[in-house]
């Protein structure tokens, strides 16, 4: 899924941070929460520029792959494409969020809700995608015959443009609702505007879970059979590798993230001794936070991994463009050496 939270995740914990201070403060106390900021502000750009320097160079490799060897116009092919777009999409806003992390966010309003509209469309086509391909990659073991598998040219076409339309519908609210309040806080402008986006994360995991959870178990019991014993133990691994790291990827975060919500609804009176309690607590959501989302962000560089390199087609292709790359640098390194010769022969024969 880049592939991978969105805005209001990354902003959940400075909005609640407000919100929960102001309303602490209202019973005499207040939630100094100084320490889990600076360990987000430390650990954030360190954790999101790893991400993007592999997320980039993973999506760029897929795509020049791509488009040098294979079909794009196939239904399988023209799904990794959109995915490996979708995850640099995803990866072009964390370089902002680094910095905003740092220094507050200081690009002015219309480039918080860009940054912000174009971070969610990379983050729910990436979602999408990854449905559309485990449907497809069930549909192809358990019915190898169907059009869904050979589909190809304007089916393509039509399913590219379905999932980019439906990820730039429900990403507008992210692009209407964002704001920049105190000058320096890039975030959605109210609390149920986050709890909004925090609920869409979750329902997005949800459907991918089950998606999951099903077409797999359904692939994994068909490769059980007698039958399918030359390629059982290899695709079972990939499968059984695909839903660990998609699980231990996004469920941390989410359940995190579905915590953090009960913090932004409106909080009944409570005495000191809850304050404090529930200040700890949300100190513990905060690291925790912090450390579940470069996982969960970490998708869409392992998506090329899994989804791409994995398959002996697109490994050929890799090695075969490295000795391309290989045989181009050799040459240009001795194509000087032949002038030299014929200049030291000439000279000889005079």
């Amino acid at each position: 899924m880049a592939t991978t939270g969105n805005v209001i995740s990354t902003q959940s914990a400075d909005y609640y941070d407000e919100y929960y201070a102001g309303y602490n403060e209202s019973e005499g106390e207040v939630c100094d929460r100084t320490s889990t900021m600076s360990f987000g502000a430390i650990i954030t750009p360190l954790f999101f520029s790893i991400v993007v320097i592999f997320s980039l160079f993973g999506n760029i490799l897929v795509i020049v792959i791509l488009t040098k060897y294979e079909n794009v116009k196939s239904l399988n092919n023209a799904f990794i494409l959109n995915l490996a777009v979708s995850d640099l999409l995803f990866t072009a806003g964390l370089p902002f969020w680094a910095n905003y992390h740092m220094y507050g966010w200081t690009l002015g309003e219309p480039a918080c809700q860009i940054v912000t509209y174009v971070f969610y469309v990379g983050f729910y086509s990436s979602g999408i995608l990854l449905i559309l391909m485990t449907v497809q990659r069930y549909v192809a073991v358990m019915n190898p015959l169907s059009n869904i598998v050979s589909a190809k040219g304007i089916y393509s076409v039509l399913a590219s443009l379905v999932v980019w339309v439906v990820s730039v519908l429900v990403a507008i609210p992210a692009f209407i609702f964002t704001k920049v309040l105190d000058q320096n806080r890039c975030q959605y402008e109210g609390s149920y505007g986050s709890l909004w986006g925090i609920y869409q994360q979750n329902i997005l995991f949800l459907v991918s879970s089950a998606v999951f959870i099903f077409c797999y178990s359904q692939i994994m019991c068909r490769l059980l059979r007698p039958t399918a014993q030359r390629r059982k133990t290899k695709t079972l691994k990939l499968i059984f590798t695909l839903m660990v790291v998609f699980f231990l990827g996004w469920a941390p975060y989410n359940i995190v993230i579905f915590l953090q919500s009960f913090y932004l609804r409106p909080q009944p009176p409570a005495d000191s001794r809850t304050l404090v309690r529930n200040c700890e607590k949300l100190k513990e959501l905060d690291y925790a936070f912090y450390i579940t989302r470069f996982f969960a962000f970490s998708h869409c560089c392992l998506n090329p991994v899994f989804y791409v390199f994995v398959g002996v087609k697109y490994k050929n292709h890799l090695k075969k463009m490295l000795k391309s790359l290989g045989r181009n640098n050799s040459s240009i390194r001795r194509r000087p050496r032949p002038l030299t010769i014929t200049s030291i022969t000439s000279e000889l024969s005079l």
